[in-house]
């Protein structure tokens, strides 16, 4: 009986309550961030297959005598009913797993863009595609394996208190100070490199995914039973969230004016990414438990992952919708080339036509060559203005 009751007996009796409660709180996290990671994933899938469906419709419209406008097309609401159900499911993955892991998810949507390019819009693709595809995938499949585990419910009082921790308020004083930096040097002294402008697109931008994150967190919970409407931070959230996202528009929008969109993506995928993800770790402490070796391996995979995006974004040329040219055809005999300045001279029996040369992978327009007839001009007079030449108006065949 005394053996029995032993304490070394009575402790291996005793249920391993706290290895349970590890052990399930584990399987949890891992079962939440699969959840947002597969709906991150599935969410800029469809987004770039929405967008891919939407070029389509233009490619078709222009490459045919269809007079329709193209938001009049089938094809085209079809896209953006696919782009609003993505960005609905990017928006819910926040909700269930940390920020850090799902801001870096959207080199998704640049791989499946590449891809879907390849496969129905015919676009020309080179053997070093697939090796920047490769590295952009193994750095995603990087992140979403040595992600983040912080996992917090998304409640009014959570939220306010990292709100007001001294933390995030020291990072938001650095923010402040250098977006009102960058924004004098745009605006004031003219400077206007790309560096500049995507850096106010990124620091908008982690204040929206930081808002995006908060609100959708509260909407889950709510739509769960507990409800979260009721508190001011969600609607502060809400506010910061459309006015950051309106104002990161407009400076993109400005950017694509002056820089090709090859070259923003892949720097703006750069710099958006590492900027939300300290934003994140700030706000939401996502990396507090975190050994180093989870950390380096998660860190290794953003630097492949934007290795991969830039060197998809980089082997992409820039289109040059429209290069004149001028082409001789049907000639007897060889062109005069006079000395000092003088032109070419055609044989008289000859023509020649002014056109557009196509220098597009994703649009194949055609441009009908303007024929140029040669009118017989008279050697012998020397008080002639006319123009040897009837110039006709280029025309671009729909």
């Amino acid at each position: 009986m005394e053996g029995a009751n032993s304490p070394d007996l009575q402790l291996q009796q005793l249920p391993p309550t706290s290895m349970t409660v590890t052990v399930n709180e584990v399987s949890f996290s891992y079962k939440e961030n699969l959840i947002g990671a597969l709906l991150a994933i599935f969410g800029h899938l469809v987004v770039s297959i929405a967008l891919n469906l939407q070029k389509y419709s233009h490619i078709r419209l222009a490459g045919s005598k269809d007079p329709r406008a193209y938001f009049k097309t089938k094809t085209w609401w079809l896209g953006l009913f696919l782009m609003l159900l993505g960005e609905l499911g990017v928006f819910s993955s926040y909700a269930f797993a940390p920020l850090s892991l799902i801001v870096p998810l959207s080199a998704v949507s640049v791989i499946a863009s590449a891809i879907i390019g390849i496969i129905f819009i015919k676009e020309k693709w080179k053997p070093k595609d697939f090796l920047s595809c490769g590295l952009a995938i193994i750095g995603t499949y990087l992140l979403v394996t040595f992600g983040p585990n912080s996992h917090e419910k998304m409640t009014g009082e959570n939220i306010t208190k990292h709100l007001v921790s001294w933390p995030f308020l020291l990072y938001m004083l650095v923010e402040i100070i250098v977006f009102c930096l960058l924004l004098y040097f745009y605006k004031e002294k003219n400077v206007n490199y790309i560096v500049v402008i995507l850096l106010l697109v990124a620091l908008l931008g982690s204040m929206t995914v930081v808002t995006v994150k908060a609100v959708a967190g509260m909407l889950v919970l709510s739509i769960q039973g507990n409800l979260q409407l009721d508190y001011p931070i969600f609607y502060v959230m809400l506010v910061c969230m459309v006015a950051t996202a309106i104002y990161q528009a407009a400076f993109l929008s400005q950017a694509t004016q002056l820089y090709d969109s090859s070259l923003i993506a892949s720097v703006g995928y750069i710099l958006s990414t590492t900027i939300a993800i300290t934003a994140g770790a700030t706000f939401y402490l996502d990396f507090i438990g975190e050994d180093a070796l989870h950390i380096c391996m998660f860190a290794l995979g953003c630097l492949v992952a934007f290795l991969g995006v830039f060197l998809i974004t980089r082997n992409r040329k820039k289109a040059v919708p429209f290069e004149p040219y001028i082409s001789m055809d049907a000639m007897p005999g060889m062109q005069n080339i006079h000395d000092k300045g003088m032109t070419v001279q055609p044989d008289l029996k000859a023509s020649f036509s002014y056109g557009a040369l196509e220098n597009n992978d994703n649009v194949s327009e055609i441009y009908t060559p303007a024929t140029l007839p040669i009118m017989q001009e008279e050697h012998g007079s020397r008080a002639t203005s006319t123009p040897p030449y009837r110039v006709l108006e280029h025309t671009k065949r729909e």
